[in-house]
């Protein structure tokens, strides 16, 4: 890591960030609809996904210690390989089994992408420089995200327009041109990532299996030490659950409006390009949300705020309602997650750092897995707008959660220290 300045550090950092991030953003647009154009029912696409949610969850904590142990190049090497397979089976996939292991293999991929390249970057920052400031770079990492994710969406709603390619249907293609950038992306990570690693062989992986049980038990200890940090991670479990109605649903709440699905993925395509944009500029918006109305209370607010935009999405009888209230959608989650984030890092110091934000993550899962099967098969039953409106409840429920973190702040803005109990961990 000695060799590299801490630009080319941060120049390389964020190039991996972008290629990783591209693939998703090729794929977005047409999951949803490619399962359904290869016979899966709404059902079984909530049941398939379910797939990915726990194995993040029974993996998240442990790859972690496994990339602390080993080092971040291999794992997240192991990560991307992982994801090319995903990408590959998902270009055939035509059976609900086959679907089942694309999203397991999605979830194993998930799980060990989860932190080695932001920790990689941190390192070699700090490695080459112990007083360099490296949080503008993970800042910077906000917005090639967005504008990744963005290229890709757009790129793919092109590629579907273009129509089939030889024996693969409109839909296929972004898959296929995902398959490609994921093995560019790999090549990138091999020849740019340097790192000196901190063991090597069976013996430092059998070790840091052994150590992933104390992880996970002292990151859920956690949780019994801290009343604001429990609620904070509770605000996962909605915010999962409730995410569902724009990240799955909304492909096929469009395609009902349009009444086309090929039609439906070309529009979903630009859309999604300036969703991310748009979610980049609510992410711009942090320091203002900080200074009114503050952290706590702007982030329960957001959380009210998206629920009524996934009304919106459910509500509007023709594409243009729906596309609107889709951006405003993303906008909102772009402001909240900053802030969501920035409330927990105030939860913890020290060593457990990383592990708070991965518990963070993992919460997730289970409810985005839940909210797949309930709300799909709800959509089912009744109705695509149907099953919005409960999961904009569900988002906006979240709110109260945030209180305890605002009551908090409003103590520690007193004169007097707040309760022992509520101080930091750490």
């Amino acid at each position: 890591m000695s060799t590299l300045t801490v630009k080319q550090v941060r120049h390389r950092f964020l190039l991996l960030h972008g290629l990783r991030w591209l693939p998703a953003g090729l794929i977005i647009p047409v999951l949803i609809l490619l399962m359904q154009e290869r016979g899966l029912t709404l059902p079984q696409i909530g049941l398939v996904a379910t797939a990915q949610g726990l194995l993040v969850l029974a993996l998240e904590l442990p790859t972690g210690g496994l990339a602390d142990a080993l080092g971040r190049k291999p794992v997240l090497a192991t990560a991307w390989v992982v994801n090319l397979l995903s990408l590959g089976l998902f270009v055939v996939a035509d059976s609900v089994a086959l679907f089942v292991a694309v999203w397991a293999l999605q979830g194993i991929h998930r799980a060990l992408d989860s932190g080695p390249l932001e920790s990689w970057y941190v390192d070699a920052t700090l490695a080459v420089d112990p007083d360099a400031s490296y949080e503008p770079g993970l800042g910077h990492a906000g917005t090639v995200i967005g504008v990744s994710i963005s290229a890709g969406a757009l790129l793919s709603g092109g590629l579907i327009a273009l129509g089939p390619l030889g024996p693969f249907s409109a839909l296929t293609v972004p898959v296929l041109a995902a398959t490609v950038m994921q093995v560019v992306a790999l090549v990138a990570l091999l020849a740019l990532m340097v790192e000196v690693r901190p063991a090597r062989g069976a013996a430092a992986l059998w070790s840091s299996m052994r150590e992933a049980p104390r992880m996970v038990g002292q990151a859920f200890g956690l949780l019994r030490r801290s009343r604001v940090l429990l609620a904070l991670v509770a605000v996962e479990l909605f915010w999962g659950f409730g995410m569902v109605t724009f990240e799955s649903l909304l492909p096929v709440r469009l395609a009902e409006v349009v009444g086309d699905a090929d039609r439906a993925a070309a529009i979903l395509g630009p859309a999604s390009s300036v969703a991310w944009l748009v979610s980049a500029a609510g992410a711009a918006l942090t320091p203002l949300l900080l200074r009114w109305p503050g952290a706590a209370p702007g982030a329960a607010l957001l959380r009210i705020l998206q629920g009524l935009t996934v009304v919106g999405m459910g509500l509007f009888a023709g594409p243009v309602g729906v596309l609107i209230a889709f951006l405003a959608c993303y906008a909102v989650h772009g402001a909240s997650n900053p802030l969501h984030t920035g409330l927990l890092h105030r939860q913890v110091d020290g060593p457990y750092r990383t592990s708070v934000i991965s518990l963070n993550s993992m919460m997730a899962q289970p409810a985005g897995a839940l909210g797949g099967i309930a709300l799909t098969a709800l959509a089912a039953a009744t109705s695509i707008s149907t099953a919005m409106y409960v999961g904009a409840v569900v988002l906006a429920l979240a709110a109260p959660l945030y209180l305890p973190a605002w009551r908090q702040s409003r103590r520690r803005s007193m004169p007097e220290q707040p309760a022992a109990e509520l101080a930091p961990i750490g």
